[in-house]
């Protein structure tokens, strides 16, 4: 029985689906106006993992994950760039897609866009106003007012009495509450803008995905998912804004992904000690990240460092290690009578009913590759059986979904080019020293693993015969 460390009640709680026939999730996607950092992969490859698992065991899922295409970051980087908004956002979506490919991350079934959602928002914000849970200021802005909302603080324990307790904050002349907080924002000249009962604006951010939600999946759905940075102000707020326009509880459970760290500090664009996907992608293969995202419980913070993802490549490599030379791969061995898969399929399983634990079940596949290579080193009795049913249960969180092969050869590559750029390292150095003897033998070594060098005033390149 699945049970889910729920952020709303600060424990774990056996999971039972409002509708057991649809379990619906909502989780929190990029504001689309730069390249994704590796926090964002993190939270990308958490609730991809959790909705594989969700659907590993037989259930449907309808899984949602929004676009942020408008809002102030996004306007003044089109601005600094000389391009319009849609321009810059369409751009970024793009690249996100494809990092979320190369990581194994599937589509979500709706990708809503808030650019594409004003009409909702607008409703929404009507709503509001009737229930007096909004206003309009001087300035024309619509506030959320935060004090109407009696249960505000309950997801990430704060109290708004507390909050200004702890700090002098003023009250901005256009709010009755600091903590009050934009549902519409007019518009400055040249800016995109809808129009609206208030005037020309645009829709603030934390309306965005409550409106979103409710038209994908309903007054009430089972998981909300995001970083944790998102559960004060932006999850409280959503709370307050979708409780009050439908009377009823918003979400069932709440999860929270943690941090990426940095030298004991959040990776972030505003700290500007980030590392963006691709950039990873130069040294680490994209299997590999998402092992390293993995390879910790998705709430714990993950320190980020080099050293930690060739410790993660080097744990990957050895699951297709234990793999490479097995064949006859059974696509249905995991439904099998083989007591011995079925005995890891359990632990596996056990693993991931609690609280999706992915460093368990992980460690479950290394037991496995450590009875097949055992086994491989005697007779080869099971090895097919266990190797396919390690390539299922791995599949299950994204992992072994290219041929085995194709790992080894681009491994190898890799290898090849790093020891061809030490021999023409090595190379220069001798002609450097003038030892003609050591460079005229180096050149050979390269010569008989097909690369033609090449040497000019700019340096050496190479390149494959």
């Amino acid at each position: 029985m699945l049970h889910i460390y729920n952020s709303l009640t600060g424990q774990k709680e056996k999971f039972t689906p409002i509708d057991p026939e649809n379990i619906r999730i909502y989780v929190c996607g990029m504001t689309v106006y730069d390249y994704c950092h590796l926090g964002h992969a993190r939270a990308m490859v958490v609730f991809d993992m959790v909705v594989r698992y969700l659907r590993s065991r037989g259930n449907k899922v309808t899984y949602v994950r929004n676009i942020t295409d408008i809002d102030d970051k996004i306007i003044a980087r089109a601005l600094e760039n000389d391009e319009t908004t849609t321009e810059l956002t369409e751009r970024f979506t793009k690249a996100m897609h494809e990092d979320a490919a190369a990581l194994g991350v599937l589509q979500p079934d709706f990708e809503p866009k808030a650019t594409e959602s004003v009409n909702l928002i607008i409703q929404m914000i009507g709503e509001l106003i009737g229930k007096g849970m909004a206003y309009q200021g001087e300035s024309g802005d619509v506030y959320c007012n935060v004090t109407a909302f009696d249960g505000y603080g309950k997801l990430s324990g704060k109290k708004l009495e507390d909050l200004q307790a702890g700090k002098r904050i003023a009250v901005e002349d256009d709010k009755k509450s600091p903590f009050d907080f934009v549902l519409w924002k007019m518009s400055k000249e040249g800016e995109p803008s809808w129009e609206s009962p208030w005037g020309a604006g645009r829709p603030g951010w934390h309306i965005e995905c409550s409106a979103m939600a409710r038209d994908k999946l309903g007054d009430q759905f089972d998981i909300h998912g995001g970083g944790l940075d998102l559960q004060f102000p932006h999850h409280e707020n959503e709370i307050a804004i979708s409780e009050t326009v439908t009377g009823k509880p918003f979400v069932k459970y709440w999860i929270h992904n943690g941090h990426i760290r940095v030298n004991q500090e959040k990776m972030s664009k505003s700290l500007g000690n980030f590392f963006t996907i691709r950039e990873i992608f130069e040294e680490f293969k994209a299997e590999e990240v998402r092992f390293f995202l993995l390879s910790s419980g998705y709430r714990s913070p993950l320190n980020y460092s080099v050293d930690n993802l060739h410790q993660a490549k080097k744990s990957l490599s050895g699951l297709y290690l234990a793999l490479r030379g097995t064949e006859n791969h059974d696509e249905n061995i995991l439904n099998c009578n083989n007591e011995t898969v079925q005995a890891y399929k359990k632990k596996f399983f056990d693993a991931m009913d609690d609280d999706f634990n992915t460093p368990g079940a992980i460690s479950v596949l290394h037991e496995m590759a450590t009875e097949i290579n055992r086994r491989k080193s005697q007779n080869g009795e099971g090895v097919c059986e266990l190797s396919s049913a390690l390539i299922k249960l791995g599949n299950i969180i994204g992992f072994f979904e290219g041929k085995i092969e194709e790992y080894f050869v681009s491994e190898e590559q890799s290898q090849s080019s790093d020891k061809i750029e030490k021999l023409i390292e090595q190379r220069n150095q001798a002609r450097k020293d003038k030892d003609w003897g050591l460079a005229d033998s180096i050149r050979d070594q390269l010569q008989k693993m097909g690369v033609v060098i090449e040497d000019s005033a700019a340096g050496t390149t190479w390149r494959y015969q």
